[in-house]
């Protein structure tokens, strides 16, 4: 994991707060977030299998590790309705 990220619970997200602003600044980079997410949605809901979401919050940057349930056009759904904004996803480990 990068040591630039704070590993997370997965419980804890639903506590946090998410800036209205977008963490990545080029659109490559926001094209290969999305193929990440189009692919970790799939592994979620055909597998089961969990993946490492890296984000950034309000305070700093995180990371968590488990399965994404729903992908909606702004956010990620897991467990229990946490949510975390797309704008806010640096990237992820399938």
């Amino acid at each position: 994991m990068d040591s630039a990220f704070e590993l997370v619970e997965k419980e804890s997200v639903v506590g946090l707060n998410f800036p209205a602003t977008e963490v990545l600044k080029s659109e490559v980079d926001r094209l290969l977030r999305s193929s990440e997410l189009e692919r970790a949605i799939a592994l979620g809901n055909l597998e089961h299998q969990k993946v490492k979401i890296y984000f950034e919050d309000d305070m700093k940057k995180k990371c968590v590790h488990t399965t994404i349930w729903a992908v909606t056009a702004d956010a990620i759904v897991l467990k229990q309705n946490s949510i975390i904004p797309i704008r806010r996803i640096h990237k992820l480990e399938i």
